[in-house]
């Protein structure tokens, strides 16, 4: 094998990549080390141009495979991997987004990614991902105006220390106050994922800052290796406009493409009707144009006259203001009582319909990845995207990566507000219906989402919203935008969702279209969510102020009961025995036991209740010195034995019934006689049980005196 291998020490840690012959027929490729986690990228560009396309084939995948964290899972029929995971996904997305807007956009060549993690230690492979892909599309033929910096960066929960690449560890939750995944290059940023717990906007960009300088060694320490082992780039395409499709656009289509983009019209049916007009103006014309050609020039003149408007003009495509919020819905509830709980969300053309769904423990989601295994998820927001909501048909069934992506911001968004277990022990589903899409459904499912939560009785901290902004770029001259919609989203230079309280972010995702946008810019974008987060949930505040008092009638009661752990063992019973009789005389649902000894018991109609008194009375721990009533089951020579409840009975001694000697039991105590006791000794799971403790009378009350003297105190 023949190979080259350059290190860089990054926040304490060696990164190492390795170029060799391993991949010989990729255009580019690295190994990559950091820690114990390895990861091979590798870059592929095909040789055959598509001049019929109207985008950029780019495809980047994120392969995972068991075998990179040493285990072997699956069913037990199928150990080969199947569908990607949601973190396959995710980490797809990362590289993707962050590497997209630095090719050339007219490339009709098939571009392909491949992120393969090879093996998993407690780095994770999202960063390296894009560091590799970095490299691997520096050094090969393909075009592309690279490389990029990544890092995470994490800010401890306690000690408010600044931690570089946190492993997986130190995620976990509680553990850290806030994240950042961001990547960029010469000192812009083009990519964000922000989880945080309430954080504020300044403390989001001195994280940011210290991010880039990070991207700076990066990059520096990429170009050396470019420098000596990378190849020359491929020759760029370039689209020679024909004179005849300029001179139409200029004499017929450009005061129309202006007075259509500014119109004061929402969404984008408008524009692409005068699209249509002009593609059919160019197949009439008597010179052979290229229709894919064609119609990319006219996207181009939108984006330019898009950009136009706003910077020299001040003007939006709607004719909003440019921090003017588009008019806001919000309802809670009042669907069906089927519903535990459901919220309806509008801004602009933006529709959202979310709806919640509360169970038992047993309903939360098995995770079972290499990233982590055998865990569970009690907290899932989902996310659908069917066709009609932009008008259009389409297949239905099964999801894709934009809707799991989109489903995870909001999801991440709402965590921080999420009660624990002890104090809501449901597992909570939200689903998020587009219905409507114009812009931002992402934030709008955040929104939804916080109303259904609050209809359903969840008790939530307080309310979350999200709003996307935008930016037009020209230049150093630049515009922000407040809740973009249609051809600010699809044109624009900028997609920044952020969500988060009155008291802070709570998660940030961000694409770019150019290469990347500057920290003052994002400081900027930071202020005017801050301000457009607050109107919103004012209006969410005014529908439903506060969670309802109570859950849904509809949705399963829970009762928590807490046992020692040496306990577990007797109310699982023999073969499941003893917790198996248990939900067949109370018709609960489900009864789950932790390890620590809390037992959850899921049930309807006061089911769970009945469960949950057997539970207690299994396990009851009786104390010395406890006063109760007990029944008298047999008799012996020695005492009696006594019913405490269903589970439990305990002996009182002969020495136990009065303060003088008894030689006999006979005739003294009788079977299903309830007698006063107080519990006297508790040793290696047996009770004993003193009526005289409890009553020093009871003997004389019965008619028994002493045959000679009291019998001396022996304690």
């Amino acid at each position: 094998m023949k190979s080259r291998s350059f290190s860089l020490d990054l926040a304490g840690k060696t990164l190492t990549a390795e170029f060799s012959d391993l991949t010989i027929h990729a255009n580019g490729s690295v190994l990559l080390r950091y820690g114990e986690t390895a990861i091979l990228v590798t870059a592929v560009m095909g040789e055959k141009e598509n001049l019929g396309m109207n985008y950029f084939p780019l495809s980047v995948e994120f392969e995972e495979k068991f075998y990179a964290a040493g285990a072997i899972l699956g069913s037990r029929f199928q150990r080969r991997e199947g569908r990607p995971s949601d973190e396959a996904v995710l980490s797809a997305r990362i590289v993707d987004r962050t590497i997209r807007p630095l090719f050339n956009q007219h490339i009709r060549n098939e571009v392909q990614v491949v992120v393969t993690v090879l093996a998993i230690g407690e780095d994770d492979p999202d960063v390296l991902g894009v560091i590799g892909a970095s490299l691997a599309l520096s050094v090969s033929d393909i075009p592309w105006r690279g490389p990029v910096g990544a890092v995470r960066i994490g800010r401890s929960k306690e000690a408010r220390d600044i931690i570089l690449n946190p492993t997986y560890n130190e995620r976990k939750e509680g553990l850290l106050d806030f994240e950042v995944l961001a990547c960029g290059k010469d000192q812009t940023i083009n990519m964000i994922e922000t989880a945080a717990n309430e954080v504020s906007e300044s403390d989001i960009i001195s994280v940011l800052e210290a991010a880039v300088t990070i991207h700076q060694q990066l990059e520096a320490w990429q170009k050396e290796i470019v420098s000596t082992i990378g190849k020359a780039k491929r020759a760029e395409p370039v689209r020679e406009l024909p004179n005849e499709l300029v001179t139409l656009f200029e004499t017929t289509f450009k005061e129309k493409l202006s007075a259509t983009l500014f119109s004061n019209l929402a969404g984008k049916s408008h524009i692409y009707e005068l699209k249509d007009e002009f593609m059919s103006a160019v197949r009439a014309n008597e010179t052979v144009i290229n229709e894919t050609l064609a119609s990319d020039f006219f996207e181009t003149a939108i984006d330019t006259e898009l950009h136009r408007g706003a910077i020299e003009e001040g003007k939006r495509a709607d004719g909003r203001a440019m921090d003017e919020i588009r008019e806001l819905y919000a309802q809670a509830g009042r669907i069906s009582p089927v519903l535990h709980g459901s919220g309806i969300f509008y801004r602009g053309g933006t529709h959202i319909f979310s709806a919640l769904t509360l169970g038992g423990p047993e309903a939360a989601q098995m995770i079972d990845t290499i990233e982590s295994s055998d865990t569970k998820k009690r907290f899932m927001h989902h996310y659908n995207f069917p066709p009609f909501s932009v008008g259009e048909t389409g297949r239905f069934g099964g999801y894709n990566r934009r809707m799991i992506g989109h489903g995870a911001l909001a999801e991440k968004a709402l965590i921080p507000v999420i009660p624990s277990q002890q104090e809501f022990p449901y597992t909570i589903r939200l689903v998020s219906e587009t219905l409507s899409s114009n812009g931002s459904s992402s934030m709008g499912s955040v929104c939804a989402s916080t109303l259904a939560l609050m209809d359903g009785g969840v008790p939530i901290i307080r309310p979350v919203a999200g709003i996307a902004s935008g930016v037009m770029i020209s230049g150093d001259e630049y515009v922000l935008l407040t809740d973009i919609q249609g051809p600010e989203d699809e044109f624009g230079d900028m997609d920044f969702k952020v969500a988060g309280t009155t008291e802070g972010v709570t998660a940030i995702q961000m694409d770019v279209k150019v290469d990347g946008v500057p920290l003052h810019i994002l400081e900027g974008a930071l202020e005017k969510a801050r301000l457009a987060r607050l109107r919103i949930i004012d209006v969410i505040k005014t529908e439903i102020d506060s969670p309802r008092a109570t859950i849904s009638s509809r949705a399963p009661e829970i009762v928590v009961v807490q046992i020692l752990p040496e306990q577990i063992g007797l109310v699982i019973g023999s073969g499941g025995k003893t917790i198996n009789s248990i939900k067949n005389d109370t018709n609960v649902e489900e009864i789950t036991i932790e390890e620590d000894g809390t037992v959850f018991i899921t049930g309807k109609n006061r089911t769970a209740h009945t469960a949950a008194d057997r539970i207690r009375a299994l396990t009851k721990v009786y104390e010395i010195g406890e006063r109760l009533n007990a029944t008298v089951t047999r008799l012996a020579t020695f005492g009696a034995f006594a019913k405490l409840d269903s589970f439990n009975e305990g002996l009182i001694h002969i020495s136990e019934i009065a303060p003088f000697r008894l030689e006999t039991m006979e005739g003294i105590l009788k079977e299903g006689e309830i007698v006063p006791v107080v519990v006297s000794k508790v040793e290696n799971g047996k009770i004993g049980l003193s009526i005289k403790q409890a009553d020093p009378d009871f003997a004389q009350k019965r008619g028994l005196l002493p045959q000679n003297k009291p019998e001396k105190a022996t304690e």
